[in-house]
C-alpha cells in the first residue's frame, strides 16, 4: 500500500552527472594553490635565480669585493645552532635569532672578514681554501613590501692545501631586494643558512656561505 506520492527513480548516471556538476562548481568556488600563491612570476624566478648562481660564482672566484656588493647594507647574516628533536618537534630544531647560533652579522662584519681575507691575516684562509658552490631548488616568493623570499639548497666543496677536502650541505632563508643600482640588480637583505646536520664536523666555517 502506498503511503505517499510516488517518486520515479531518475534515470540511470542522472545522479552522477548532477555529482560531477556539483564537484566542478565546488573546485570553481574552493581558492586554489594558484590563486592563494605568493610565487614570483617566471621572469622574477629566472632573475633571482640568476643572481644566486652569480653571487656562487663570485664566492668560488674570490672576488671578495664584488661578492660583498651583492649584500645590502643593513644585511643580517646568520647561521642557527640546529638540535636533534622527535618528529613531533621538529619545527623546533633552530634555534631563534639571538639566541644559540654559529655566526652573526651586519655588513661591517662581513667588511672586516673580506679585508682579514685579503690582507692575509686569516689564519683557517692561509693557505685559501678553494670551494664550489652548487645552488639547486630555488623557490621565490613575493612579499607584500615589494621584497622576494628566496629558498635555495647548496652544497659545497671546499679542498684546502694538498689533502684536505671536505663538504657541507644547508638550506638558504633569503630576503632579497630589487635594486637597479646594485651591480647585479639586487641585494641580500637577510640570509639563514639552516645546515643540514646537528654538529658540524668540518674543520670551520670560514667560507661565505
Amino acid at each position: 500500500m502506498s503511503h505517499g506520492p510516488e517518486t520515479m527513480a531518475p534515470p540511470p548516471g542522472e545522479h552522477f552527472a548532477d555529482s560531477k556538476e556539483t564537484t566542478a562548481q565546488a573546485i570553481l568556488e574552493t581558492p586554489t594553490a594558484a590563486s592563494l600563491s605568493k610565487h614570483a612570476d617566471a621572469e622574477t624566478e629566472r632573475a633571482l635565480t640568476r643572481f644566486l648562481f652569480d653571487e656562487a660564482d663570485l664566492v668560488d672566484n674570490m672576488d671578495w669585493d664584488a661578492w660583498l656588493e651583492c649584500m645590502h647594507p643593513d644585511i643580517y647574516y646568520w647561521a642557527p645552532v640546529r638540535e636533534n628533536r622527535v618528529y613531533r618537534e621538529r619545527k623546533h630544531e633552530f634555534y631563534e635569532k639571538g639566541t644559540s647560533v654559529y655566526f652573526e652579522e651586519n655588513w661591517e662584519y662581513l667588511r672586516q672578514r673580506v679585508f682579514r681575507l685579503q690582507t692575509q691575516k686569516a689564519w683557517a684562509e692561509e693557505p685559501a681554501s678553494r670551494s664550489r658552490h652548487l645552488v639547486s631548488n630555488v623557490r621565490v616568493d613575493a612579499r607584500g613590501d615589494g621584497n622576494f623570499d628566496v629558498r635555495s639548497n647548496v652544497l659545497v666543496y671546499r679542498s684546502r692545501g694538498e689533502r684536505y677536502q671536505d663538504h657541507i650541505t644547508y638550506e638558504r632563508r633569503d630576503i632579497i631586494v630589487k635594486d637597479e643600482t646594485a651591480p647585479l640588480g639586487f641585494l641580500v637583505l637577510e640570509r639563514e643558512i639552516r645546515f643540514d646536520m646537528a654538529t658540524i664536523l668540518i674543520k670551520n666555517l670560514s667560507l661565505f656561505y
